[in-house]
Parts: C-alpha cells; sequence; structure tokens
C-alpha cells in the first residue's frame, strides 16, 4: 500500500481529497444540523451555470464561475422560512431546478461549454496541480481559522435552525452570511478539483455518520473530520488497487463508512438495555 503512495500524482490526489474531506465535513456537521443537505449540489449547480455562462461569453470559467457560486451564496443566506407548510430544502430544491434548466440552455448555445461541465461534475482527482492543491489549502486555511475562532457564534445560529428558532434572524444576518460565503468558497474550489457527486458526499456522509455514532456536538465534529479523512485514504487506494475512477471510488468508500456506522447504531440500540 505505502508503494502506492510513493507516486507524486497518487499524493497529490490523496492529499487534496483530505484537505476536501477536513474542510467539508466540518461545514456538513452545520449543513446537517440546519437540513440543508441539499445546498452543496443548488451551489455546485449554480458553479456549473457560472462555468456554461464563461462558456457562452468566452471568459475564464473559473473566475466566473466563483462569482456565480458566491452570489448564489450570498442570496441563500438571505433565505429563512417560517412556514410551517414549507421546507427550507424545497426552496433549494427549486433553485437547483432553475439553475440546471439554465444551465442546459446555456451549453446548447457555447461552443467548448461541454469539455469544462464535465471537469466541474466529475473533477480530476489525479490531475491536480500542485497550485490548485496550494490555493487549497491557503483558502480552506482561512476559512477553519475563521470558524474556529467564532466557533459559538457559528453553532448557536446553526442550533436556532436545528430548533426552528428563525423568527429573530431578519434580513441581513453576519454569521449566516458568514457561513453560506464559506460553503460557497469551498464547493467552488473543491468542485473544479473532485467533482460535484463526490464534494456532496463528503460534505453529507462523514457528518450523518457521525450523528449517528454519538450527540455531543465536539465529537460529531471530531469523528466527521476522522471519518473524512479515513474515507479518503480508502478511496484512493481502492482506486489505485482496482482501476476505478478516483471519484467515484471516493464516493463508495464514504457509502461504506455510512454503512458501517448505521449498523453500528442498530447494535447499540439493539443492545441498550429496556427499562
Amino acid at each position: 500500500m505505502t508503494d502506492l503512495f510513493a507516486l507524486d500524482f497518487v499524493r497529490n490526489a490523496l492529499l487534496v481529497s483530505v484537505v476536501m474531506g477536513l474542510m467539508l465535513s466540518y461545514l456538513g456537521v452545520h449543513v446537517v444540523g440546519r437540513g440543508i443537505v441539499f445546498v452543496d449540489l443548488a451551489l455546485g449547480q449554480i458553479s456549473m451555470l457560472g462555468v456554461a455562462f464563461a462558456a457562452f461569453i468566452e471568459q475564464d470559467p473559473t473566475v466566473v464561475s466563483i462569482l456565480f457560486t458566491l452570489v448564489g451564496a450570498f442570496l441563500m443566506s438571505f433565505i429563512k422560512v417560517t412556514d410551517t407548510r414549507l421546507k427550507l430544502e424545497s426552496i433549494i430544491g427549486i433553485i437547483y431546478a432553475v439553475s440546471s434548466a439554465v444551465t442546459v440552455l446555456l451549453i446548447s448555445k457555447a461552443a467548448h461549454g461541454d469539455a469544462d461541465i464535465q471537469e466541474v461534475l466529475f473533477g480530476s482527482l489525479f490531475t491536480v496541480t500542485n497550485n490548485q492543491i496550494w490555493s487549497m489549502v491557503v483558502v480552506f486555511g482561512l476559512l477553519g481559522a475563521m470558524h474556529f475562532i467564532f466557533r459559538k457564534q457559528f453553532f448557536a445560529i446553526t442550533r436556532k435552525f436545528e430548533n426552528k428558532d428563525v423568527e429573530d434572524i431578519n434580513g441581513f444576518n453576519l454569521w449566516n452570511f458568514l457561513f453560506y460565503i464559506s460553503i460557497g468558497l469551498a464547493i467552488v474550489l473543491a468542485v473544479r478539483v473532485g467533482g460535484v457527486i463526490p464534494v456532496f458526499t463528503l460534505l453529507v456522509v462523514p457528518s450523518v455518520s457521525a450523528v449517528l455514532m454519538t450527540r455531543s456536538t465536539t465529537s460529531i465534529v471530531i469523528i466527521a473530520l476522522l471519518l473524512s479523512v479515513v474515507g479518503s485514504v480508502l478511496g484512493i487506494y481502492f482506486s489505485i488497487q482496482f482501476d476505478f475512477p478516483a471519484g467515484s471510488s471516493l464516493v463508495a468508500m464514504l457509502g461504506v463508512i455510512f454503512v458501517v456506522a448505521s449498523l453500528v447504531r442498530l447494535l447499540r440500540g439493539r443492545l441498550k438495555p429496556s427499562n
């Protein structure tokens, strides 16, 4: 196994997977707590919309997709659903559907849109460059530092969403805005390397698995971080060892981790003494 990771392109793929996993799994704790697990798909699709628009106007897809994602994250930070008949996920679903439709319309008129969209959808872990890795390390490091320093404020507003106590969050809220900007930046950088589906999986599976295994918020964060690293190592190893696509292998291994966490939860429930 160690011989496989001696190769530069394998080490780069593993490093970028771990860096993505640590940031996304932490953000995923907030995403799952808020009940907005499809926000990643929506922002990922908005990123794809930016790429399609860039191809349509023949501009740099990276810059345009970042601008689209940040604007989308900014606008989504204002969404508050107080009507008990509606769920926040339904609004996010509409955003996803409309973004997808407009993306298809733009692709149909762009000369080279398909190639860029394929890159955003599936990523390319084994062709990641050192510049991409360092850019991600710097941005994710700054985001991680901000969330660590102001962790009480971020978790306080997440608990409000968990308890459906959002009536007092009127208009612009700094911490809600910073959360959405954080997840927007994380997604737009990660999607360009890892693809929409692997990024969505890293965002959701480690945090959901951690919730199944413990109740303490601190423990959930720590377990989610550890599971993202384990999933990254197993995914890259599985891809190299059996010659499978890296992104799909990563998703598959995280799926195995989720199944194991579900079984642990089931066994703990069965073994718990009844009153």
